[in-house]
């Protein structure tokens, strides 16, 4: 496993970090696999897990409390996040700070996300969504300063909306920021524009999330994917997105060179990018765990290919769940 400094914080963060959104609410789970996936993760040199409130309601944020147990000789970094008190994703424009993220609501989330993971200090807390209209309001900049004060966060982050990465250069702006968490992947390649120099030139972390597009990018979907009631890839992936989806995945085909598959040159194409502090792709069995990390292996990624990825960029609108 390859390194790589977390910004301003100083740390040396694993460039393969743990996304664990899908062991917390997808279809699928089950917690003793993913136990041992986490376990395994640890023993191959991942040291950066991403949790939130809102997977599970704590449900991943206590699988990670069982690991960060079972290992106590390792030094592994925890980043976690608010939800919205609205419970909706993404934020909208037009949405008021005093609805989504109240007094008190970023302290409450906070104190609930150290509990169920059974330590007293988040090394990264975020906003699990965020709408730049705020960046001036001080009354979440003062919280965000308090908890770090009292030691209960040592960095502050915020996760970005989906489709929406210069939606936040005002709050960077603030000094506030340590780490921003940002869609990027060889569709999602809109960061580039102007999020990552501006998290260059302030010396702040760039999370990549999403390294996957949340399937599609393994080369595992058909035109017959179809998941459980609830699971929210059948809003992402609903039949007239899908085909979409999958014309673009099979033009990729070509560019997979010998040896290698569609997810390795999806992680590769990211760890390219020397803006990016660490990538989180979503793993809930430790054969995911090895063959993911094994691409953090310092091997570049040619710069002919890298530039033949680029013309593969999509934008695309933003998902309302």
């Amino acid at each position: 496993m390859r390194y790589r400094t977390f910004g301003r914080t100083g740390w040396d963060i694993a460039e393969i970090g743990y996304g664990m959104w899908g062991m917390g609410g997808w279809t699928g789970s089950d917690d003793q696999q993913s136990l041992r996936a986490l376990a395994r993760s640890v023993e191959l040199g991942c040291n950066f897990f991403d949790t939130a409130w809102a997977y599970g309601q704590g449900r991943s944020e206590r699988l990670l409390g069982e690991t960060l147990r079972a290992f106590p000789d390792r030094r592994l970094y925890i980043a976690s996040k608010v939800p919205p008190a609205t419970f909706k994703w993404p934020a909208r424009a037009g949405d008021r700070l005093d609805d989504v993220f109240p007094p008190g609501h970023i302290r409450e989330y906070t104190e609930a996300s150290l509990k169920h993971l059974g330590v007293e200090t988040l090394d990264l807390q975020q906003l699990h969504v965020w709408n730049d209209e705020w960046a001036g309001d001080e009354r979440w900049q003062r919280e965000v300063d308090d908890l770090k004060r009292e030691g209960l966060i040592r960095a502050f982050g915020i996760s970005v909306n989906r489709w929406e990465p210069a939606n936040v250069l005002q709050a960077l702006a603030t000094g506030i920021v340590d780490a921003v968490q940002v869609v990027y992947n060889i569709f999602d390649q809109a960061p580039e524009d102007a999020l990552l120099p501006e998290c260059r030139r302030r010396n702040i972390a760039v999370i990549a999330r999403v390294p996957f597009d949340e399937g599609s990018l393994t080369g595992q979907l058909t035109a017959d994917s179809r998941w459980a009631e609830g699971d929210w890839r059948n809003v992402y992936f609903a039949p007239p997105h899908l085909a979409e989806v999958l014309e673009r995945v099979e033009r990729l085909g070509h560019l997979v060179p010998e040896g290698m598959d569609l997810p390795e040159l999806a992680l590769r194409f990211i760890l390219a990018n020397p803006d990016v502090t660490t990538t989180i792709p979503g793993m809930r069995r430790p054969l995911h765990v090895e063959r993911n990390l094994s691409a953090s292996d310092g091997a570049p990624l040619p710069p002919r290919l890298r530039d033949a990825l680029r013309a593969h960029r999509w934008d695309r609108t933003m998902v309302i769940m």
